[in-house]
């Protein structure tokens, strides 16, 4: 058994070791030993409402999904009705006896209102067919279901390739209008040699 002598003193001790440790806790927590702060959020642009990632919209006509977008980003303006998309691609389902239309491109717009979608930079339209387009920027209008762009275009299919300034593409008949400044190449068929 410890004497009672002891025991004051050692209390003292613990106490004193107590007091110690607390402290040490305290200044290690404070604002010197403190552990860097979380960056803030970043704050969406005043314009916009709502920012996601890996959106996808579609639009259903007669029953049936006529089209679907997906975007990698969406900022999203419910005041101006706008959709402020990146990393996009755009499926067209089956239209009767033509086939499917996808489409892809780097960045756009989508007015569910106005149902219409620009698309920019990096533009590449493809049919189930084996036809492509390529151009700068393009816009689908939803009443009418067609692309249309004032850009230049290149067109390929099979041994053909076509540059046009301005085009139309109706994604149901997949029938290509192209406007002016024509050139188009018919490659060798080397299969037949």
């Amino acid at each position: 058994m410890v004497s009672p002598v002891y025991i004051k003193p050692l209390l003292a001790l613990l106490v004193m070791a107590a007091i110690i440790g607390i402290a040490a806790a305290v200044l290690r927590s404070g604002p010197q030993g403190a552990s860097p702060a979380r960056p803030p959020s970043q704050q969406l642009p005043r314009n916009i409402d709502v920012s996601l990632k890996d959106a996808r919209f579609s639009e259903i006509q007669d029953g049936q999904v006529a089209w679907e977008l997906v975007s990698e980003r969406v900022d999203y303006n419910k005041d101006g009705d706008l959709a402020y998309l990146s990393g996009i691609r755009m499926d067209f389902k089956h239209a009767g006896s033509h086939g499917a239309v996808s489409v892809t491109a780097d960045s756009g717009e989508y007015s569910s209102g106005a149902k219409t979608v620009r698309l920019k930079g990096h533009v590449h339209v493809v049919t189930e067919d084996g036809a492509s387009f390529d151009t700068g920027s393009i816009v689908y209008t939803g009443s009418a279901a067609r692309f249309s762009t004032p850009d230049p275009v290149t067109f390929r299919q099979a041994r053909m390739m076509l540059t046009a300034v301005g085009m139309e593409l109706g994604v149901k008949n997949q029938q290509a209008r192209f406007f002016s400044s024509i050139d188009a190449a018919i490659s060798p068929d080397r299969s037949r040699n």
